[in-house]
């Protein structure tokens, strides 16, 4: 027969294995971006530009085509074919054309090295002629594992996601002001 003091000192020592282990596991944390630009234009002309699900290779530079397989009706399923040959599948999962702003959501990140990604693109009044656009993202890196390679760890998860961001509201200003 064990002594309880025995029991109790194993009971500690299964404890503590325990701990350390899922400390040393805890895999990758929801990353987040959150990028802004202010146009020279109303925002109801901002929104015209960006509504369309389906519209998104008209002022994102990287896109070559969109389609989306049931327009703007919550549910519709976006494929962006990409200049550089990359493909990206996401599907509308709010849309109101009121408050201007749509989310989408891709449980694959395709081309991009992220998985489990939303994202929200809303367009703001800022004054009479003049708009803000905001677009958030938040993802999770490529890889799920524990020690993930250069090319889909966090970082390269954020760059991507950043620069994407970046690209498209940047060309959306000059689309959107006529530049």
């Amino acid at each position: 027969m064990h002594s309880p003091l025995l029991l109790r000192r194993t009971l500690l020592a299964m404890g503590l294995a325990v701990a350390v282990a899922g400390a040393q596991a805890h895999g990758p944390t929801r990353q987040k971006v959150v990028e802004k630009v202010t146009i020279d234009a109303p925002a109801a002309a901002v929104w015209d530009k960006v509504k369309a699900f389906d519209g998104l290779h008209q002022w994102h530079p990287a896109a070559a085509s969109t389609t989306a397989t049931q327009g703007n009706t919550v549910g519709s399923v976006r494929t962006i074919k990409l200049k550089d040959g990359g493909e990206i599948v996401e599907t509308l999962e709010g849309y109101s054309e009121e408050q201007r702003r749509y989310t989408y959501r891709a449980k694959d990140g395709g081309a991009l090295p992220v998985s489990n990604y939303t994202s929200t693109l809303q367009v703001s009044p800022e004054g009479d002629n003049k708009s803000v656009v905001e677009w958030r993202g938040a993802f999770y890196r490529a890889f799920p594992g524990n020690d993930p390679p250069a090319d889909k760890n966090d970082e390269t998860a954020l760059k991507a996601v950043t620069e994407v961001y970046q690209a498209g509201l940047a060309n959306l200003k000059k689309v959107a002001e006529g530049r």
